[in-house]
C-alpha cells in the first residue's frame, strides 16, 4: 500500500474518532444538565442546556429543561418562552409535546398569563387524555381567573382521579393562595380519613394537620414518622415547635434532622437560623446560613439568602442587609416579599 493512500486511510479513521468523541461530550453535557436539574442545581442545569441548544444536541428535550431550570428559578417569562421553542422544534412525540405544553401553562400561569394559560389547557383537553395533573392545572388557571365553578370542577375531578396526601395538599394550598382556606379544608379532612401504612403517610398526614394549625395532631403524626425513620419528619417536627414558640424543641428536632440526613443538610441549617433569629442571636443565624449554603440547592438557597437579609437587619446593619437584598432581588425578581424588604431596606439607607 502507497504513502499516500496510508494517509488518506489514518486520515478517515482520525475524522470518525473527533466526530465520535465530539457526540460524546454533547451527550455527557446533556447528561450532566438531566442530573443537575434532579439535584436542584437549576443554574448550573440552565447553562448545561443552553450549551445543548447551541450544539444543537436534543433541542426539544433541551429547550424543555432549559424552561423547567428557569420556572425553578422564579423566571416566569423566560420558562415560557424556552417552552415555546421547545414546542417550535416539531422533533417531540405526542407525549413529550403534552408534557411540554402542561410546563408552559404553569409557567404562563405564574407569569400572570392566565389566558395563555387556559389556551394551553384546552389544547391538553381537546387533544390529549385528562388525568389528574392536568385537571389541577386547569382548576388552577380557572381559579386565577375568577372562575370558581370550573376551578372546583376540575378539583374534584383532580382528586377523584388521585385521592391521595399529596393531591388533598396540592388543592389546599391553591385555594389557600386566593384566601379561600374553608374551600381547601375540606380535601384536606377527607384525605385524612385514609389510614397511614408507612412513614411517608404519617409525615403527608403531619404536613396536613401542620397546614390545619392544628399543631397537637401535627407532632403525634410526625413523631411516629420520625420513629419509622423519616429525617423530613423531624425537619417538620422543628417547624411545628418553632410555630409554639418553642425554640428549644426546635432547635433539637433540628439537629436530629442534621444528624439523620447525609445529603442536603442545609434544610436543617436553615432551621437552626431561624431558631436563632427567634432567639435575637443573628451572628448565630448567619454562621448557620454559612453552613447551610455549602450544601444547598436552588430552593434551599433561596430561603437561606433571603433569611441572611433578616440576620443583617437584626444585626441593626442596614447597609449590608440593602445590599443582600439587592442581590437577591436580581436572582429571584419574582419574590414580591423581598421586593418590599428592598423598599423598607432602600428607607432605612437613605439610597
Amino acid at each position: 500500500m502507497n504513502t499516500k493512500k496510508i494517509g488518506r486511510i489514518l486520515a478517515v479513521c482520525m475524522g470518525v474518532a473527533l466526530l465520535a468523541g465530539c457526540g460524546s461530550e454533547k451527550k455527557n453535557i446533556y447528561k450532566q444538565a438531566e442530573e443537575n436539574l434532579e439535584q436542584g442545581n437549576y443554574q448550573e442545569a440552565l447553562k448545561g442546556y443552553e450549551t445543548s441548544i447551541s450544539n444543537g444536541y436534543k433541542p426539544t428535550e433541551s429547550f424543555r429543561g432549559a424552561g423547567i431550570a428557569r420556572l425553578r428559578m422564579g423566571d416566569a417569562e423566560g420558562a415560557v418562552d424556552a417552552f415555546t421553542k421547545a414546542l417550535g422544534t416539531d422533533k417531540g412525540g405526542k407525549s413529550l409535546r403534552q408534557d411540554i405544553l402542561s410546563y408552559r401553562a404553569t409557567a404562563e400561569l405564574q407569569a400572570g398569563l392566565e389566558d395563555d394559560a387556559m389556551a394551553d389547557c384546552q389544547t391538553l383537553a381537546s387533544d390529549y387524555s385528562m388525568n389528574a395533573d392536568t385537571y389541577f392545572l386547569t382548576g388552577s388557571v380557572a381559579l386565577a381567573m375568577d372562575g370558581y365553578d370550573e376551578a372546583a370542577s376540575n378539583f374534584q375531578q383532580a382528586y377523584g382521579e388521585k385521592p391521595d396526601y399529596a393531591m388533598a395538599l396540592q388543592i389546599y394550598e391553591a385555594y389557600e393562595e386566593r384566601d379561600m382556606e374553608a374551600d381547601g379544608t375540606r380535601y384536606l379532612e377527607a384525605v385524612l380519613e385514609n389510614a397511614p401504612k408507612n412513614a411517608q403517610d404519617y409525615y403527608e398526614r403531619g404536613h396536613i394537620y401542620y397546614c390545619m394549625e392544628d399543631y397537637d395532631n401535627a407532632k403525634k403524626e410526625l413523631t411516629k414518622a420520625a420513629e419509622k425513620g423519616s429525617a423530613q419528619a423531624e425537619l417538620l417536627l422543628g417547624t411545628v415547635c418553632l410555630a409554639q414558640g418553642d425554640t428549644a424543641a426546635a432547635r433539637s428536632m433540628y439537629q436530629d434532622y442534621l444528624n439523620l440526613e447525609e445529603s442536603s443538610k442545609a434544610p436543617g441549617y436553615n432551621g437552626m437560623a431561624l431558631c436563632d433569629l427567634a432567639d435575637g442571636d443573628p451572628d448565630s443565624a448567619l454562621a448557620n446560613i454559612a453552613s447551610g449554603l455549602e450544601s444547598a440547592g436552588t430552593n434551599e438557597m433561596q430561603e437561606l439568602l433571603f433569611n441572611e437579609i433578616a440576620a443583617y437587619e437584626k444585626k441593626l446593619d442596614f447597609s449590608t442587609a440593602y445590599a443582600k437584598a439587592q442581590e437577591y432581588v436580581q436572582m429571584y425578581p419574582d419574590d414580591k416579599e423581598a421586593q418590599k424588604e428592598l423598599a423598607f431596606l432602600k428607607s432605612r439607607t437613605g439610597e
